[in-house]
């Protein structure tokens, strides 16, 4: 069950690239105080207006896939030692995947500042992974002791409509909010609180407690019973999709400061997916506290017809492991409210004087999600060589690693056409799947009606 929740779909849903362009459409999400520069309407092409996907983390695909003999293979393979396996992987291995598409955008001009609507779809998968299961799986029974504890998966999508307004309040201070109504899709939570594995040279005890939370209008749990350990266990879901099983409500905020004193800077603030979506149901399932394994109570005699005979002692070892992992139904137990993962944006910016068509700008994003926040400090050089072209690069370094990403703006006026494209990290190799070999990847893109 941990697994499948990992897997339910493969983290800022907005690039970070475009913060300081001043011409980049969508600069209203990751900051609301920020109007973008181009005329007075926005029309967003619908499924294409501004799609973003994004993968953070510290596990790599170079971490578990290695190259030996010419041949490709995992870590698993006894050609990748041990020593080497686990130098490349953190304590706590984490992998988190973002999506965001835009279904219909509108920006316009409007009582006194500028206004918008919005309305996308969202999700969102984070999981950890601790450097102690690979340890166990490379290494075997060579450590006395594993400590598999802390395995987390989380999942969630939803779809948002948002309205927002910013405008200014002074010379120097604009302020802006996005009011957002969200329809909950669906939610996962599985943990692995405990799992203990003391591998000792005459016996094996072994701890293990887990969870799973499931919000998935239309769906139960489906329970198989195993004639080997007589008992009911959780084996997956059962039921029909049904799309909208919560409701919520979120906010973002922010606010800019451009101090006369000091004309060639400007400073910005904004507080991102501050809310809630209220979930139908739970669905729980768990191991009801700590299950073990002890394999010094068995005892194997030669004697084929003895009851602990080694054919039917093996019988009871191999069930009570079974059971540290078949899960009980506790039912559907109630409706909950969850809160966002909520995103914290600080930014600086400084025109050059002698060409300001050229701006520096200094953004750090902290996204607030427990024991799966990270922080990321982006340091940009941005430029509008002529009137319609912006372009920016940028390196960052925080939390998850260090990279660079770009943005690339076009305007047509004539056409009434604006796009861009961006990727806040960079990848420039890709595995034959078509998965990119680094944790750290991302693509954004946009075409958008503009007059």
């Amino acid at each position: 069950m941990l697994a499948t929740a990992a897997a339910l779909c493969a983290t800022a849903q907005n690039t970070q690239s475009g913060y300081f362009i001043d011409d980049y459409a969508y600069r209203f999400l990751s900051n609301p105080a920020l109007a973008p520069s181009h005329g007075k309407f926005l029309a967003g092409i619908p499924g294409i207006s501004n799609l973003n996907v994004n993968m953070r983390g510290n596990l790599a695909l170079t971490d578990v896939i290695y190259n030996v003999n010419g041949k490709t293979t995992t870590f698993m393979n006894p050609g990748v030692s041990a020593a080497e396996a686990m130098s490349n992987l953190s304590d706590m291995n984490r992998l988190g995947f973002d999506i965001r598409e835009n279904i219909l955008s509108f920006g316009f001009g409007m009582l006194g500042g500028y206004s918008t609507i919005n309305i996308s779809a969202r999700a969102n998968v984070n999981t950890r992974l601790p450097k102690s299961i690979f340890s166990f799986l490379k290494e075997g029974v060579t450590n006395d002791t594993y400590e598999i504890d802390g395995l987390k998966a989380r999942a969630i999508g939803y779809g948002e409509i948002s309205l927002g307004h910013s405008r200014n309040i002074t010379g120097e201070i604009r302020v802006g909010a996005n009011v957002k109504v969200l329809l909950g899709v669906g939610s996962v939570k599985a943990d692995l609180d405990r799992a203990t594995l003391a591998l000792n040279r005459d016996s094996w005890d072994i701890t293990t407690n887990a969870s799973i939370h499931t919000s998935l209008k239309g769906y139960t749990y489906e329970t198989k019973y195993s004639e080997d350990t007589h008992r009911e266990y959780v084996s997956g879901l059962d039921g029909s999709f049904k799309p909208v099983n919560g409701f919520g409500m979120a906010f973002d905020l922010g606010a800019t400061y451009a101090p006369k004193a000091l004309k060639d800077w400007e400073f910005s603030a904004a507080l991102l997916d501050l809310g809630f979506i209220k979930w139908g149901n739970d669905l729980y399932a768990t191991t009801n506290g700590d299950r073990s394994f002890q394999s010094s109570i068995y005892n194997f005699s030669a004697d084929d017809n003895a009851p602990n005979s080694f054919s039917n002692e093996w019988d009871r070892v191999r069930n009570s492991l079974e059971e540290l992992y078949q899960l009980d139904d506790a039912g559907d137990t109630g409706g909950y409210t969850q809160a966002l993962n909520a995103t914290v944006n600080l930014g600086a910016s400084y025109t050059l004087p002698v060409y300001r068509r050229l701006k520096f700008g200094l953004l750090n994003t902290t996204r607030i999600a427990g024991s799966f926040s990270w922080t990321d400090f982006r340091l940009s050089a941005n430029v509008n060589p002529v009137r319609n072209i912006s372009v920016g690069i940028n390196g960052n370094a925080g939390t998850l690693g260090c990279g660079f990403g770009w943005i690339a703006n076009l305007r047509i006026p004539y056409a009434g056409i604006q796009l861009y494209i961006a990727q806040d990290n960079f990848f420039a190799k890709i595995a034959k799947q078509g998965v990119p070999l680094s944790s750290n990847a991302s693509v954004s893109l946009g075409l958008n009606v503009i007059l």
